[in-house]
Order: structure tokens, then sequence, then C-alpha cells
């Protein structure tokens, strides 16, 4: 028997299809390892020893460790089959460590989908760890641990804020930077004058050929007093233009269409790209539906372009067949994954809409047209530039016919391509057209736009900040820890976000910055490709970080607590709104001289007379903050409920019934009530 260990259950079940009796395929759900919060500042990393980390298991992993390892001892091989990218190959690693395999008994493969065909192809590929796309991966987590840990304890001491990261306080700067400009931002009032015709409209652009610009109303007035609503045919210009589609999705891409196409946000998109990505149940199989979701590449695969060519020939004719679209920027390109395609062209939306929810379908349909389209002929338009000439005063109007529609055959309800038919000037008897009118209308210049989460995601691929797979993350992060708040879909910084950042940059603008930033990312890009020591780049990144970080808490007042009011009854100091680990709490000012910290008042909720004994059962909390219903005559009486019960007993065995969602059900049997 020969043991596959994936990273998904449900991936696991689709891929034991596929590969029959012969192979057991079982599931890591995910990490199974992380750095243990031991050692110097809890970092679970050895600063003196070359940054040695700690790994840890991951709480409530340990029985899952114990089966996979019983599993190992019962198969012939093991195949480590984790994710097709650097995080997917520190995965395999921790397994091949923690289930003590050896050279001799493993090999690792990668597929980019969920088919028959690329499981059992990654099979003849099958390969050893790659050490350098581990350590790149785990350089990146120490690195995120570190800047984490160390920078979230400043900004607890000296600010309101809970916490700070190498990507999400540069993507955090963005925002902040965005809105001061904003702020300083003053608008500008111009006008405009326009030639409305019977079926076009030609705009005023120059004055005797140089550019003009109307500032106010006194100038608009001045030049309409010199216009007469004949004007004259001063050029008609025709060109032919191709119009290209965009190459296949990648990560952002994908994120940032879903956003403004479809209105989800870059979460939501990831989380139904990963269902299609790990196999929906179609009529007569299991299968996922595209190939994987996190990948930076526009690559295709030679045997999807060679179907696709032959798709688009049968259904659209020979000459909607196009070319292969590259990616101009190759920098920065980690991996060398395919694009964001549906693994068959011939499974189109239409035909697997019955087994999608209405999101996952809206999702697959973007992502099936956007490939199909990419490998299709350029449309082409005519495109017809008019200048009329009204007393020197140059007026401009365009036009654009699609001549041969090309990718947009499939691909239109995607993009805003339109047709703006104009007269056909060249065929006039005269050469001069005469306006129904001549209109002037006011305007004001506009401040830059806030970032929505697509915006967003755009400029920090293009600055190359983070990594595509992270950018849901990184924007969670920022609303969760309200360092911004979503209006109109757009990001405005927090008071908070806003202090956040100004006391970064007060003592690492040298750090938290966006080419020190991209940077970081490129040096983790050669420590992939072998070309850079991961050990040197933490120790050059750590020799600058420390320093400041020491410095910064020396020289940034701490924050000052709110007081409250009152005095502390032990001492007669202040008492003072802390933060802790659980939310806020009132305690003496004078620590760690006085540590008295108020209780709250807690209203005791009874819920009914205890079953057991005098007492009452009562609303209690456990450790981790779960509400719970127990006897307030504990620890006498230790009777308890998950659920809240209610004076009435189970006709089955006498127990108390409890409340449980919309239900009625026995506190110790499976008796649920009819008429609940």
């Amino acid at each position: 028997m020969k043991l596959v260990i994936v990273e998904s259950p449900s991936k696991s079940k689709t891929i034991e299809k596929y590969l029959g009796k012969d192979y057991e395929v079982l599931s890591s759900k995910g990490h199974i390892r992380d750095l243990s919060t031991k050692g110097k500042y809890g970092l679970g990393v050895d600063l003196e020893n070359n940054f040695k980390p700690d790994y840890v298991t991951i709480k409530g992993k340990s029985k899952l460790i114990n089966d996979l390892k019983k599993e190992v001892k019962k198969a012939d091989f093991v195949y480590l089959a984790t994710d097709p990218d650097r995080e997917g190959e520190a995965i395999s690693w921790h397994l091949f460590d923690a289930l003590g395999l050896k050279d001799s008994n493993y090999e690792r493969i990668v597929f980019n989908e969920i088919t028959k065909n690329a499981i059992l192809n990654s099979f003849d590929h099958a390969r050893k760890i790659d050490q350098n796309l581990v350590n790149s991966q785990e350089t990146r987590r120490i690195l995120d641990r570190i800047i984490g840990f160390r920078l979230s304890k400043l900004m607890q001491a000296k600010t309101d804020g809970t916490s700070a990261g190498r990507v999400q306080s540069v993507a955090l700067k963005l925002i902040v930077d965005k809105e001061r400009e904003i702020e300083k931002f003053n608008p500008e009032e111009y006008w405009t004058i326009t030639g409305v015709f019977k079926d076009f409209e030609a705009e005023l652009f120059n004055y005797n050929n140089k550019e003009i610009t109307i500032k106010n109303e006194a100038e608009a007035n001045e030049i309409l007093e010199k216009l007469s609503k004949s004007f004259k045919i001063a050029s008609v210009d025709k060109k032919d233009k191709n119009k290209k589609s965009n190459p296949p999705f990648i990560t952002s891409t994908l994120q940032r269409m879903a956003s403004s196409k479809l209105g989800f946000n870059a979460k939501k998109t990831m989380s139904l790209a990963q269902k299609l990505y790990e196999g929906i149940e179609l009529k007569d199989e299991t299968v996922g539906l595209i190939s994987y979701m996190r990948t930076d590449s526009v690559r295709l695969s030679d045997e999807f372009i060679k179907s696709t060519y032959g798709f688009i020939k049968d259904k659209y004719g020979e000459e909607y067949i196009g070319y292969v679209k590259t990616n101009k920027n190759l920098d920065n390109v980690q991996d060398a994954h395919e694009a964001i395609r549906p693994t068959s062209i011939n499974r189109t939306p239409e035909s697997v809409k019955p087994y999608l929810t209405n999101d996952e379908y809206k999702l697959y349909k973007m992502i099936y047209y956007r490939a199909l389209a990419s490998l299709m002929k350029d449309a082409k338009t005519t495109n017809t530039t008019v200048i009329l000439d009204n007393n020197n005063y140059q007026f401009k109007a365009t036009g654009q016919i699609i001549i041969f529609d090309g990718y947009l055959k499939v691909y239109s309800d995607y993009e805003d391509t339109k047709e703006n038919i104009l007269p056909p000037f060249d065929t006039y008897n005269s050469n001069v057209v005469v306006a129904n009118d001549i209109t002037k209308e006011q305007h004001f210049t506009k401040p830059p736009a806030r970032y929505t989460e697509a915006k967003l995601i755009e400029e920090m691929e293009k600055l190359g900040i983070g990594r595509p797979s992270t950018y849901a993350t990184t924007m969670e992060t920022l609303k969760l820890r309200k360092y911004v708040d979503v209006v109109d879909k757009k990001f405005i910084p927090t008071k908070i976000g806003i202090e956040i950042t100004d006391k970064l940059q007060e003592c690492f603008s040298h750090l938290i910055n966006v080419e020190y930033t991209a940077n970081m990312e490129s040096d983790l890009d050669k420590i992939a490709e072998g070309k850079e020591n991961w050990v040197e780049t933490l120790r050059n990144f750590y020799n600058d970080f420390e320093p400041a970080l020491k410095k910064a808490f020396e020289q940034l007042p701490k924050k000052e607590a709110v007081k409250t009011g009152e005095n502390c009854p032990n001492c007669g100091n202040p008492l003072v709104i802390r933060n802790g680990k659980y939310g806020e709490f009132i305690a003496c000012s004078n620590y760690p001289n006085c540590k008295y910290i108020k209780q709250e008042e807690k209203q005791v909720k009874e819920i009914i007379d205890c079953p057991n004994c005098d007492g009452k059962i009562v609303e209690k909390r456990s450790k981790k903050g779960k509400i719970f219903y127990g006897c307030n005559n504990y620890p006498k009486c230790k009777t308890a409920y998950w659920d809240m019960p209610i004076a009435e007993k189970c006709p089955n065995c006498g127990n108390l019934l409890t409340i449980k969602g919309k239900k009625i059900k026995c506190s110790s049997c499976d008796y649920v009530k009819e008429d609940s």
C-alpha cells in the first residue's frame, strides 16, 4: 500500500478515487507545526544561534500526527502531495520531519490541478523536497514573527493599536498617505464647452491648435460670444486598431476583477476559488474545476492551449483562433505555476451550473471566459476622430465601430468596449455642420480616489509588496484591527490607523516602507532559487531592526492611560483603563507598586431551579469565555449544561430539556420536541 498525504480533506477524497485501491490518501489538514513562543521575546527563534527555529505541534494536531505515523508504518512508500507553492513545500518538510520519514521511503509530488490525468502524471515527476523553497518560506515566517511580535509589543505600549506587521503596516501606510493627499487637495474650477449636434457631440479642446483651459464662467461666456452654430469639418481621421485580450488570471488580477465585477472581497474570492480547485461533485465525476489559484504566472500548458484552439475552431470558427499572451513584467514572479484556468475547456460554465452555488458559478464563469478569451483573436475596431473648427476654436468628436468582435464574442460582459457611431462625415456634400446648441458646464477637479480592495491589491502588486496569496489576509487584518473603516467599498484610515503609521514612520521609516518591503520579497525569491543564504538575510535584517526597536522603546512616549475619575481604594491613586489579553479592565495607575484591579459587578442571570439541589441554574462563562449554565452551589453541586435548560423534563429519560438553536432537545438523550 502506498500513502499519499495532501493538505485538504476534501481534496483527499477526490484524489483517492483517481488512484484506486493500492493507494490511501490522507490529509494533514493544513499546517501541523508552527514556531513556539519560547525563548527570547517569546519568538520561538534562537537569535544567538543562526536564527534556529523552535517548532511545536499546533494545538489539536497531536492525534492527527500520531494517526499519520501509524499509517506511515503500514505503507510501503509515502508521497507528500501538499500544495505546489513555497508554503506547501514547507508543510511537506514538516511532515517529513514529524513523521520520521527517510529519503528512501518518500517522494514529493506536485500538481497544478485536481484531475485524473494531472494526478497520475505527477507521479512521473516525483522528486525530493526542495530545501531552497523551504528555506524561503521559513525565512518569511521568521521575519513575520520577529516583526509582528516585537513591533506589536511596541505599539501596544505606545499607542492604542494592537499589532503591526511587515506587509500589513506598509499597506496601511499606503492608505494613510492617500488620505493625506485627499486632505491637502484643493479643488480647482474649470469649464467645458460642447457643441450639441443631431447625432453626436463635440467638445472644445484647442484654440489655434493649442490646448485650452477655461478657468471660470466669464472666460466661457467670452468664448461662446465668438462662436456660431456653423462648424467647419477640419479633418476626419479613421484608423483601424487591434484590441487584444488580457492574459489569463493570476491571483491578484482574479481578486481585483472579482471585486470590481462581482462585488466579492479578496477573502471571499479565495475561499470560492479554493472550493473550485479542490473538487466539485458533478453528475458522473468529482473533479477540480480550476487550476491552482495561488500563482504569479500567466503561463498555460501546451495541452490546454491545444485543446482550447480546437474548441475555438469548432465553436466559433478558425478565424477566432488567437495567440498565447505572455507577461510583460517577468520580474518578481514566484514559482513556475500555470495561470488560473479551467481544468477542461469543454467543461463550460453552463454545463456545471447545476452543481455550483450562485457565487461559485459567477467566479468559475469569469475564470473560464478569461482563459478562453486570452487565446482568441484580437478584436478589430475602426476609430474615427473628427476635428471641427469654429472661429479658430477646435472641437473634437470621437467614434468607434467594432468591425471584428474577436475575443469580445465571449468576454464582452467583462469589458466596457462599446460602439459609438458617428455620422459619415466623408460623404457630406458640404464641409459645414450646424449645431442644435452650444452649451457650457462648470466642473471642479476631483481629489485622488481612496483605495478600494481592488485598487489596493493592484498597487501592492505593482510595488512588489507581499505576495498575492497574502493580500486577502492583509485586507482582513486591517479591518479586524480597526485600523481602517470601509465606506462605500473604500478604505478610510481610522484615528488608530493613522497613529500607528505615524509612530512607525517616526522610528522605522527605513524598514517600514515600500522599497525595503519589495527588496525583502526579492531576497526571499533569491533564497528560493538558491542564490542567497537565508541566515545572512535574517542577520542583515535583524542588525537593522533591533537597534531601531530599542531606540523606539526609549524615545517614544508611553501612551497615557485614560483616567476613570475614581481613585484606588487601596492607595488613593487614580484608577485608569488598561488593555489586557481579554480586553479593557480598570486598574490602579500606581502599578506595579499597587496591583489593585476593579472587579466587575456581575449580574447573575438565574435560569431555573437546579433539578439536583436547592440551588439555581445560572448563566456562567468558561475560562475560554464560552457561555454555559451551572448550579450556583458549585462545587457542592456540579450540575451543568452547555445549552440553556428549561423547566420541562424529557418524556423518554426524565432529564431536563434544553434550547439549542431553534430546537428543544433533551440534555441527555436524542429526544427532540416535535413542535419546537
